[in-house]
């Protein structure tokens, strides 16, 4: 028998992974892309459950242990090297564990000797982990093993607010999860009942205050894009094209993830949810 997943979990472990989670950093002279270790384990537990998966170090081993010298000032110091293996255990309820293993390696440079070992190891148990994990989908890092990132989506951008707008928003823009863009076919927007175009008001201009321009709190937004992106792909499609047509976002912004940010946002996605269960019922 065989670990078998829930339906929720096998669309999580299927989704494209949020660029707005990849780091990136210089090896050699080319950058590489990756997934930060505690990243990795937060989407362990948000998958499989805090305790739906465990971990263990099945081997580790010190490769080089060797006198070297640190910094600009050339101060003696250490270098020091581990490879690891981990284990990843994946249980279900009345289901044996699914065990996936991985290999990574570690370095530690500095003047104690003792501080060079704990950064080598750390370093290679939790290589050990990601690439262990990586074996079960894109969430942990499987997208970027294709070099054209086909199954990255989404990109982190500020996007310039109108003037009227409060200042404070302006000047600390959200950076919430990103959401792919997909530019309208004719006949396949997803009409709504509140798809209208909005007048503009004239600057300056006396109005009584809107309740739906009130701001949202980052606990909602955080909420909001989660339940988005566990849509599935065609309904996170059709939900991209209803967003962007009915809060007139430009073709040539590039994200829609910078507009949630109102309580008008809030209102219109409840409501496509609503429908989109609906009619998935």
């Amino acid at each position: 028998m065989t670990c078998t997943f829930s339906p929720e979990q096998i669309t999580a472990l299927s989704a494209p992974l949020d660029r707005a989670k990849v780091r990136q950093r210089e090896q050699g002279r080319s950058q590489v892309s990756y997934l930060e270790g505690w990243q990795v384990i937060a989407e362990a537990n948000r998958i499989f459950g805090f305790d739906g998966w465990q971990r263990e170090t099945v081997a580790l081993r010190c490769v080089n242990q060797s006198e070297r010298s640190i910094g600009r000032d050339q101060k003696p110091g250490w270098g020091v090297t581990y490879t690891a293996r981990v284990r990843i255990s994946v249980s279900t309820a009345g289901q044996p564990a699914l065990i996936r293993e991985g290999c990574g390696a570690g370095h530690g440079i500095d003047v104690d000797l003792g501080q060079a070992h704990e950064s080598a190891l750390k370093e290679a148990e939790t290589d050990a982990m990601k690439r262990a994990l990586m074996t079960f989908g894109n969430p942990f890092g499987l997208a970027l093993y294709d070099k054209r990132q086909r199954e990255v989506i989404g990109a982190v951008e500020t996007v310039e607010r109108p003037s009227s707008r409060p200042a404070s928003r302006a000047t600390t823009p959200l950076r919430v999860v990103a959401l792919p863009v997909s530019r309208p076919q004719p006949g396949q927007e997803l009409e709504t009942a509140t798809s209208k175009t909005e007048p503009p008001i004239a600057e300056g201009a006396a109005t009584s205050p809107d309740p739906g321009l009130a701001p949202l709190d980052p606990a909602t937004i955080h909420q909001l894009c989660d339940t988005i992106r566990a849509l599935p792909r065609p309904a996170l499609e059709g939900f991209t094209k209803a967003f962007r047509k009915r809060f007139q976002v430009p073709p040539e912004v590039h994200t829609i993830a910078d507009r949630i940010c109102q309580r008008r946002h809030h209102d219109w996605i409840e409501a496509f949810l609503v429908q989109h269960q609906r009619s998935g019922a």
